[in-house]
């Protein structure tokens, strides 16, 4: 076979008026790891020696079998700009959009390499109008893409507008996301997803079976999987969020720090998540909810106490027909991410009802070793997940899975740290809840003496809070039913309404 060498005047070098038998590669490739995409960071650079690109460009990229270049203009003057440099990560989403002949819109700026382009969206012909339903599955992948790592990367380790809400559902989409997005996987869950998309078109298996394979592909495709590796936190940030969540709990607050700082040594979670033990009420959940918001990663929760089988963890075979992933899996999916906060509430409540212990499920997610999903029929890495675990009676927890926690006691609050909680937090916290100004609702040193000692027995501060919303709910009521500007409670007023 032979090919035809382009030679370009200064002039008109972009414009092409032959055509090439093999492929013509214009672009090098490099390499990065930056999560977004803008005029420092492009996904491509693109030749435009005349300057003719503006900053919303809509065209078509060849297919790169005939050349690897951005065709524009209108079609009786259409110019074409080479590809000069490629961000790894986006070669094979490219190569997909030329085989498949999308239109697209780039956004970009001129530089002094060339036309640097960093956003792409589908339009209609016209060039004006998105898509939709294509528009969201490329951003979806654009996303995915620059969550990844460099393809060469992630095989030795072994945004301007969210897409997430888009879940790849149709086979059609399926295979593009595959074709162009596979190397974001782990290579075993990509060798998975091929085998199961093959599983869909077999109909030398059961339409059951298929429709399974297609609803586990839809699940795991859904989650973003990233690897375990964490950028520096910054400990004084940090240490301001737990400030603002948390009154008092050094012991708590002194134990999170010093993972962030191990986190930014080794750029990785620690090989122990952390079990909060203590009475009711005394915000362990609060303090799970604040590692999240530190650690930048979504959270997702699990209540034991309301499972009494492993199955519901562990999910059912696809044999039956009602089969389905478990919770673990589903919380995966609910996050669509796969680093992530694993918040397990009521550890100490998980007990086996007429099956297995469904706290024995646990222990492999909290290996960091991977976790298989009985409906899944594949292990997903759990390398990235930061379990925090609650309990109101340590004594309950079995001892395999305490070792795999590192335990934090977290006693009750004394009346006086109470007192602070309730002046400081919970009020403030339900005034702005219930859009009212601190002007409109003061309770005196003694009012606020009383209502401490109303909930003196009960554990926590959550009582606090109720009794605060309450207050503040009669307050609202005066000022709007008498005309009365604020309101202020004395200790016979609290008496009054909560009680003697």
């Amino acid at each position: 076979m032979s090919s035809r060498v382009f030679e370009f005047s200064d002039e008109g070098r972009d414009k092409i008026s032959a055509a090439v038998d093999e492929p013509v590669v214009m672009y090098q490739l490099f390499d990065s790891d930056s999560g977004l995409a803008d005029a420092g960071h492009p996904m491509m650079v693109l030749r435009d020696s005349a300057k003719t690109m503006v900053h919303h460009t809509s065209g078509t990229f060849l297919n790169q079998d005939q050349r690897t270049a951005f065709r524009f203009g209108k079609s009786s003057d259409q110019l074409f700009a080479d590809i000069l440099r490629l961000d790894s990560r986006f070669e094979d989403l490219i190569r997909w959009l030329g085989e498949n002949k999308s239109q697209v819109r780039l956004s970009g700026v001129q530089t002094g390499e060339g036309y640097a382009v960093y956003r792409i969206h589908a339009v209609d012909t016209t060039g004006r109008h998105r898509l939709s339903s294509e528009d969201s599955f490329l951003q979806l992948v654009i996303e995915r893409l620059l969550a990844s790592d460099p393809p060469h990367k992630a095989e030795v380790d072994m945004d301007e507008e969210a897409s997430e809400e888009l879940r790849l559902t149709d086979l059609a989409t399926i295979e593009n996301y595959l074709r162009i997005a596979g190397n974001t996987l782990p290579v075993n869950i990509r060798d998975w997803a091929w085998r199961n998309l093959m599983m869909t078109r077999n109909h030398a298996i059961s339409q059951e079976e298929r429709r399974h394979a297609q609803r586990a592909l839809s699940i795991m495709l859904g989650v973003s999987w990233k690897s375990d590796y964490f950028p520096p936190i910054d400990p004084v940030r940090a240490r301001a969020i737990l400030d603002e969540n948390l009154y008092g709990m050094e012991k708590v607050k002194q134990r999170i720090i010093e993972t962030v700082i191990q986190m930014n040594r080794t750029h990785t979670l620690p090989a122990y998540g952390l079990l909060l033990a203590g009475p009711a009420g005394v915000g362990k959940s609060q303090i799970a909810y604040a590692v999240a918001r530190i650690l930048a990663l979504p959270w997702t929760s699990l209540d034991m106490s309301t499972i009494s089988d492993s199955e519901a963890l562990t999910g059912s075979p696809r044999v039956y027909a009602n089969a389905k992933p478990g919770r673990i899996m589903e919380a995966f999916s609910q996050a669509q991410a796969s680093n992530l906060v694993f918040i397990i509430n009521e550890l100490d409540k998980a007990e086996a009802g007429g099956g297995s212990n469904p706290a024995d499920a646990l222990l492999t997610l909290l290996d960091n070793l991977g976790f298989t999903d009985n409906y899944m029929e594949c292990t997903i890495p759990t390398s990235g997940v930061y379990p925090i675990a609650t309990a109101n009676d340590k004594g309950r927890i079995s001892e395999p899975l305490m070792t795999r926690f590192a335990l934090i006691d977290i006693p009750d609050y004394r009346p006086e740290e109470k007192k602070i909680i309730f002046q400081d937090f919970s009020l403030p916290k339900v005034l702005r809840r219930m859009a009212m100004t601190e002007d409109e609702l003061t309770i005196t040193d003694e009012g606020v003496d009383r209502v401490i000692s109303a909930y003196a027995n009960a554990p926590g501060v959550r009582d606090l809070e109720q009794a605060a919303e309450h207050l503040a709910a009669n307050a609202l009521y005066r000022i709007e039913t008498e005309g009365v500007r604020s309101v202020c409670f004395d200790v016979r007023d609290i008496e009054s309404l909560l009680g003697d």
